[in-house]
């Protein structure tokens, strides 16, 4: 028999410590009015000190549970999408894992930037109607402050941490997920990236003088690649689902760059008002935007069963996805 998958269960965790443009401008050269211009944020949140990756993916993975109203003994696998795992391995899914006590499942991390939460959704679908899998857990969680450069006010004024999860689990066919839609550029690879602390550049006295442990990105041109991808991406999602874009009730992208998010809906012909943005209170958190900005316009009413809402994203790789589902509500 057929079957699909579907969103059962969802939860958020935004650390509690807030950074604003005001506190910005004590640390680097910049503005409110400059960085509100540019990228449409007010202020991100950052993590405790002792805080890593998985202890925000920890916290929005107990209330993903909770409101799925399952044991994490329920749940058969758990990817994490980052780009700031704990450590280069153990994967951080694993120690995810172990801490929620979830003894029966698999956990393996997702690395494709910001769309890792994306591919991460697209990856449950897989397992689940293939028959691998009844319930899989899906995190996207990144503590961003720990590579970015505060001293470089180009970069340092877009990054913040929080988590998102969601519980994904089968149900009928037309319900749930309808499509997806996977790319990737990888002649882009340069252009956004943690040059150092891997194989090609490994950890040294001469990688931490030269700052290659922070993130590095040509924002122009990434810039002029999502404002490209994100369209293409969901106009691909749509078609695959045989949906037109009057069905779409959201759409909710990668909370990268307001501007961004302005010239995809330009070029897509569609209003601001189906964008769900909250870009100006928790800046960009990669992996985890996604699903923190799902989470709130659920739990505010803006989502309803019924609601025809695309999810997209972009970055570093490049990669991009977008995924079609018509939400069904917590069961």
């Amino acid at each position: 028999m057929a079957i699909s998958a579907t969103i059962t269960g969802i939860g958020r965790y935004v650390p509690p410590q807030v950074l604003t443009n005001a506190d910005l401008e004590k640390m680097v050269e910049t503005t409110d009015e400059w960085i509100v211009e540019r990228t449409g944020i007010r202020e991100r949140h950052i993590a405790p000190p002792d805080w890593a990756t998985s202890d925000l993916a920890v916290e929005a993975a107990k209330l993903a549970l909770a409101d799925a109203g399952i044991s994490s003994h329920d749940i058969d696998l758990i990817i994490v999408g980052t780009a700031t795992p704990d450590m280069i391995f153990p994967a951080t899914a694993c120690l995810v894992q172990d801490r929620i006590g979830a003894k029966n499942a698999g956990a393996y991390d997702l690395s494709a930037a910001c769309s890792s939460f994306v591919y991460g959704l697209a990856m449950a679908y897989g397992v689940i109607t293939g028959g691998l899998a009844r319930r899989v857990l899906v995190i996207g969680a990144e503590t961003l402050s720990r590579i970015t450069n505060w001293k470089d006010r180009s970069t340092c004024v877009l990054f913040g941490d929080s988590a998102g999860a969601v519980v994904v689990e089968a149900c009928p066919p037309g319900e749930g997920f309808l499509s997806f839609f996977l790319g990737a550029d990888g002649s882009g690879g340069d252009l956004l990236k943690l040059p150092a602390g891997g194989s090609r550049l490994p950890a040294s006295y001469e990688t931490v003088e030269r700052d290659l442990h922070y993130i590095y990105q040509n924002g122009r041109e990434v810039f002029k690649f999502a404002v490209k991808a994100m369209p293409e991406a969901i106009e691909q999602v749509l078609r695959r689902a045989n949906l037109t874009q009057d069905e779409v009730k959201w759409y909710i992208p990668h909370q990268a760059n307001l501007r961004i998010i302005e010239a995809a809906s330009k070029r897509l012909g569609e209003p601001m008002e189906k964008f769900i943005v909250n870009i100006d209170r928790y800046g960009n958190t990669s992996s985890a935007s996604v699903p923190v900005a799902l989470s709130e316009a659920v739990d505010d009413g803006r989502i309803c069963p019924g609601d025809v809402v695309v999810l997209v994203a972009f970055g570093g790789g490049f990669t991009f996805g977008a995924c079609a589902l018509r939400w069904t509500g917590r069961r």
